[in-house]
């Protein structure tokens, strides 16, 4: 019998730090001839994920352009998956989560009437422009997936509730924690200098990570001014924020905390040294979905820069607290966990939702039973 192939597509840093377990765990299935496309929609911070994790594009699209709008990108991965899907006619393509470069590749691949797996399904905020465009983005996809593997029970139950066949929706825990926990070693050497130089036992460490499109402007000067103001109250606290190459971020960030002691900007680390950073911090705050999911394996509270989440597992659980952008809200949650430890021990003693590492093994099992390569139904995650 002749292996399936399976074509993955991805384009951004958090899509390929994700995607990275199940590229790993398909190329060694002796079911799948597994083959990866990258749009390269984020360019450097993607390839520094490749190459942690040793994946070798068989596809390079290399769409990204200095000020490119969610027009350019769509067209240009729309235009570069025709040609790859043309020449590859893989028997299903994979995409994940909720950024243009999976919706594009979503639809190519509806265009192709090849069946979509969509990995991280079923995440809603319920809000059309919250987060911007991520939420229209992961209803599309869909809509136009195939199967669909749900990290947590709530992200299957709205998928039922969009009509979606039970059949084809598979609870596998997040790909997020399989590659977290392949990262994080107690004795890692950071790359990044100025990280090797910090004293974690010193100094209340928060590390900030905000970069969503809905956060741009006065949102960010607001959130960069409860910061200073928490960092100048708080003598013990160093705050790490690795900043966005966007302009949009870069320019607002620079121009409020640039200079401000005890403030460490950073240009984006490797993921590596970010994960790594995350296991050694006191707490995070960040607007980052990934985040969400990832610190509180470590057992760290996430302080959520948004007004909606579309992942209220971890605010069910207690591990992330959705605080808004406001200076006043920011210089409020920060202050309370820093000073009250009875708080932050309910925030990072709190059992995280999102899986067990084992994610990526359950996605490879749930595509040989869709492919009827096994007659039972595999195990879920939470389900039993």
């Amino acid at each position: 019998m002749s292996k399936i192939r399976i074509l993955s597509i991805f384009g951004t840093r958090p899509e390929a730090i994700k995607m990275a377990p199940l590229v790993l765990e398909l190329k060694k299935n002796k079911w799948f001839s597994s083959r990866v496309a990258v749009t390269g929609q984020h360019r450097e911070m993607l390839d520094q994920v490749l190459e942690q994790f040793d994946i070798t594009p068989d596809y390079d699209l290399d769409i990204m352009r200095q000020g490119q709008t969610l027009f350019d990108t769509t067209i240009r991965v729309l235009r570069g998956l025709e040609d790859v899907l043309g020449r590859e006619r893989p028997h299903m393509v994979l995409v994940h989560g909720d950024t243009t470069t999976t919706f594009a590749a979503a639809l190519a691949a509806f265009y192709y009437r090849i069946p979509v797996g969509h990995v991280e399904a079923g995440l809603r905020s319920f809000a059309r422009y919250f987060p911007f465009p991520e939420e229209i983005n992961r209803r599309l996809a869909g809509v136009l997936a195939e199967i669909h593997f749900a990290p947590t029970n709530n992200a299957r139950e709205n998928l039922l509730r969009e009509g979606i066949d039970p059949r084809h929706v598979f609870v596998t825990g997040n790909t997020a924690i399989d590659a977290l926990l392949m990262t994080v070693q107690p004795d890692y050497v950071f790359a990044e200098p100025s990280l090797k130089e910090l004293d974690f036992a010193k100094y209340q460490v928060i590390v900030v990570e905000t970069h969503r499109r809905e956060n741009w402007g006065a949102p960010m000067a607001a959130i960069c001014e409860g910061i200073r103001t928490v960092v100048r109250k708080h003598q013990d606290v160093i705050v790490v924020f690795p900043v966005h190459p966007n302009p949009a971020v870069r320019t607002v960030v620079y121009r409020e905390l640039q200079g401000e002691p005890r403030v460490l900007l950073l240009s984006p680390l490797a993921y590596s040294d970010f994960a790594n950073l995350m296991s050694r911090a006191y707490l995070i705050l960040s607007d980052s979905g990934g985040v969400q999911e990832e610190a509180p394996s470590l057992g760290k509270p996430v302080l959520v820069l948004r007004d909606v989440t579309e992942r209220p597992e971890a605010v069910a659980a207690g591990t992330v607290a959705v605080i808004g952008t406001t200076a006043e809200a920011v210089e409020s949650a920060l202050d309370r966990l820093l000073v009250k430890q009875e708080a932050y021990d309910a925030m990072a003693l709190a059992l995280n939702p999102y899986g067990d590492g084992q994610a990526a093994r359950r996605i490879a099992a749930g595509l040989e039973y869709y492919f009827d390569l096994h007659r039972e139904r595999p195990e879920e995650f939470g389900r039993g």
